[in-house]
Formats: C-alpha cells, structure tokens, sequence
C-alpha cells in the first residue's frame, strides 16, 4: 500500500528557518489557511521602489509638456514592472516550498527589478532602455529556472506545461533585445508585438494542464499590491504637497488638491476592497481575464499619484501645462480605475440596474470634473466619495429587504 504525501506546509517561515532543499511540486488548490508569506511581502516592497520611478518620471514629462512621450514610456516600463511581478505571483501560489533555493532565486529577481528601477529615468528622457530590458530579462530568466526546477520535479502533462513556460519565455526574451537594436519609431511597434507575445506564453503553456493556483492566495496578493501602490500614491502626493507649501508659502491653492487627492484615494482603497473576490477565481478562463485586467488597476492607480503631483505643480506655476490639462491628469486615471474595478469586481456582486450603474456614471462624472478648474481635484474626490455613499445605501437597502430587518453593507 502507497500513501501519497501529504501537502507542504504554509511558507510562512522566518529569515533564517528556510527548508533544505526539496522538490519544487505543485501545492493544492484547496490548501486551508494559504496566506501571503514574507518573502512575497518584500518581493512586492521592492517593486513598488520601480512603480515609484515610473510615476515619477511620468509626471516630469507631463509637467515639461511631453504627454504623449511621457504616457507611452510610462505603459512600456509598467507593463515589464507588472508583468514580472505577475508571473511570480501565480507561479509562487501554485509552486512556494519556501526553501533555500526558491529564496535565492527570488533574491535574484528582486535584484533585477531593482536593476530595472534604476534604468527608468533614461528610459524617459533618453529612451535608452539597456537597462531596463537587462533588469527584465534577468526577472525572467530567474522565473524560467524555477520553472525548469518545476518540470525536474514533476511528470506527464504538469511537466509539459512547466518546460512550455520555459521555453516560452525565454524565446520572448530574445525579442525583447530587438528594443536596443530597432530605430525609435519602430520600437513602440515592436513592444505591442511582444507584449501580446509574453501574455500568450501562459494560454498556451496551460492550455492541456493548468497551475494549482489557490484563489483566496491570489486574491490577497493582488489586493495587497493594490494597498501598497495606493501607499506610494498617498507618499508622492504628500511630498507634492510639501514641495508646494514650501514654494508658494500658502494653502489656499494646495488645499483643494489636498483634500481632493486624499479623498480620491480613499475611496479607491474602499471600493476595490468593497467585496471579497476570490469566490469569483473559479476556472482558469475568469483568472486570466481578472489577472490581465489588473494592469490597468495597477497603471491607473500608479498615476493617480502623478497627476496629483502635476496638479500641485501646475497650482504653483511650475509646470508648463493648462489647468485644463492638469485636471485631466487626475481625473482620467481615476475614472480609469473606477471602470476597470468594475468591471473585474464590482459588476459580479451587482444586483439591478441601479446598482451595475453606481461606479460607470461615476466615472463619467468624474471626467466632467476636468472642466472645474482648480476645483477639479476637490470635486472628483467629493464625487468618489459619493459613489462609495450610494453603492452602500444601495446594498444596505437591499439587504434589508432580503432580510426583513435593517441592515448595512459596503458593497460600491
């Protein structure tokens, strides 16, 4: 008689108890208690140091009036940031044994993500992408080697799936190296291409086996990316605001834009967090589609920060943009995060007509905030804070009368 053996341990260890080597196998979808381990809290600390760049630069270009430069590099830095960060993130629910080796090789991909943080400001300016691509394909040759590790530890349809990933994404990293050799304006081209190229690499490497995910694990690491991208947001506007007071030696202009942003990021901490998704992550089809989506979660939420940054420069005349055009740079993304927070979370628990509309009217009010001036910040965060006051009253309603007694609820 054979027993099979049973399920690792959470990788809830310490620095300093890592296991001794072992086989990298698959963990199970029904794994009980599966909580985010340290390891992928720091991972995703460190990511948020190239997040930061990015925004960064993105609000330079804005305020030197190179919007359309600025947006275009802002996407193409962002999107190797979340993809890198993506891939390890479904890659470590399903496989995490927390030993020596899977530490170190996530080391190595922080070292690299790091490498890439350091090349974002000449990615802006100068449109060198050496070093962001190096710090890239050292994340993604780090991940193929745990996916190699993965198909020696495994057999039939799970080790196929594993060494398609390999190969996958070692043949998009050979691609990516045309970025250093393609003239500028064939470059954005070639990033499309690719772009479609490494998200295709995971359809097709599941297409016969999929990955053990487990969904409450996903769901938590996607929503604690979210709270500490909100935390840089909520860090570079005050230092905006800081900056500003320092300048100007006033807060009548400041404070609209103060009040305005906090409120703006509030209310989109409370509205991705309104509902539990996970229950929603049932087959591979659904994960795919809301871990693609998140993205523009990430993006948008990211540039929240920076516009907010753009509006407090341009209050102050330091940037040489149109009050018109700051205001967009706050309004946009956040009426970008509403609808893409809909659409992948809030649509599912929606009940009647009234409540799917809450959060896309919202984001159309929000966009007709642009048109308000110096009030515009001031009044998108007065109007997000409305949406969270409606979808609330809304479901509280509703739960009353399914229960027949009164009732509060929080979904947006």
């Amino acid at each position: 008689m054979t027993t099979s053996p049973p399920p690792p341990p959470s990788p809830s260890g310490t620095p300093g108890n890592a296991r001794p080597l072992r086989r990298l196998t698959a963990r199970g979808r029904a794994e009980a208690h599966r909580v985010a381990s340290p390891l992928e809290l720091f991972f995703d600390l460190c990511f948020v140091v190239a997040i930061a760049q990015a925004g960064a630069q993105l609000v330079h270009a804005v305020v030197e009036s190179h919007t359309g430069e600025g947006i275009a590099s802002y996407a193409m830095v962002f999107f190797a940031i979340w993809w890198a960060w993506m891939n390890f993130t479904w890659f470590a629910s399903a496989y995490d044994n927390d030993d020596v080796l899977y530490r170190v090789v996530t080391l190595i991909q922080i070292a690299g993500v790091l490498v890439l943080a350091a090349g974002v400001p000449r990615a802006f300016e100068e449109h060198d992408f050496l070093a962001v691509i190096l710090g890239y394909i050292i994340m993604r040759l780090a991940l193929t080697a745990q996916w190699l590790r993965a198909a020696r530890s495994s057999e039939g349809p799970e080790r196929t799936m594993a060494l398609r990933y390999a190969g996958g994404v070692v043949l998009c990293q050979v691609g990516w190296l045309g970025l250093l050799l393609l003239p500028e304006g064939g470059r954005y081209w070639l990033f499309l291409v690719m772009a479609l190229l490494e998200m295709c690499v995971p359809l097709i490497a599941e297409k016969d086996h999929p990955t053990a995910w487990h969904p409450h694990h996903i769901a938590e690491r996607y929503g604690l990316l979210t709270i500490i991208v909100l935390g840089e947001t909520i860090a570079a506007a005050t230092v905006a605001v800081q900056s500003g007071i320092d300048e100007s030696r006033s807060l009548d202009e400041l404070l609209p834009i103060a009040a305005g942003g906090l409120l703006i990021i509030f209310c989109a901490w409370w509205i991705y967090f309104a509902v539990p998704i996970h229950g929603h992550l049932r087959t591979s089809k659904e994960a795919f589609v809301w871990g693609y989506g998140h993205y523009v979660v990430f993006a948008s939420a990211a540039a929240i920060g920076a516009g907010l940054e753009v509006a407090v420069e341009q209050a102050i005349g330091k940037a040489h943009l149109s009050t018109l055009a700051a205001s967009a740079a706050v309004t946009l993304p956040t009426a970008l995060f509403l609808l893409t927070v809909w659409a992948l979370h809030a649509r599912h628990f929606k009940v009647g007509l009234t409540q799917q509309f809450v959060l896309p009217g919202t984001a159309l009010l929000v966009i007709c905030c642009t048109f308000l001036g110096e009030w515009a910040v001031l009044a998108t965060g007065l109007v997000a804070a409305l949406a969270v006051a409606t979808g609330t009253a809304l479901t509280a309603r509703r739960t009353a009368r399914a229960s027949g007694s009164p009732a509060t609820g929080t979904t947006v």
